[in-house]
């Protein structure tokens, strides 16, 4: 095996939280983004929301499409009754400071 990495090391883990909280934001030109971008700049967003607006099937993928450019976005956890009376825990996305000054900064340099 060539350099195999460590597998018991948690360093990469680290080094890849602290890139994503201090890190900047890369960038995108995918619509299904932008627009959800444009959501999560305005108020934070239910996860059944994202779907709409991004216009995808799948809010959680696109979610995770904008951690892997450099946001956290964390999903906060609601209680609430659905329709039978049923305890159910929808997620509800919003940007962090650090998120706003990292888009802030690349919406900066877009229009320069």
């Amino acid at each position: 095996m060539k350099n195999a990495p460590n597998q018991n090391s948690n360093e990469g883990a680290a080094d890849t939280a602290n890139s994503t909280i201090m890190g900047r934001f890369i960038g995108t030109d995918n619509p299904r983004l932008l627009r959800a971008i444009h959501a999560l700049m305005t108020r934070p967003t239910m996860r059944e929301e994202i779907d709409r607006i991004a216009g995808a099937s799948n809010g959680p993928d696109v979610i995770a499409h904008l951690r892997v450019l450099g946001l956290t976005l964390p999903c906060d956890r609601l209680s609430i009754l659905d329709r039978d009376g049923k305890i159910s825990r929808p997620g509800i996305y919003s940007l962090t400071d650090f998120d706003r000054i990292k888009l802030n900064v690349w919406l900066n340099r877009q229009e320069a």
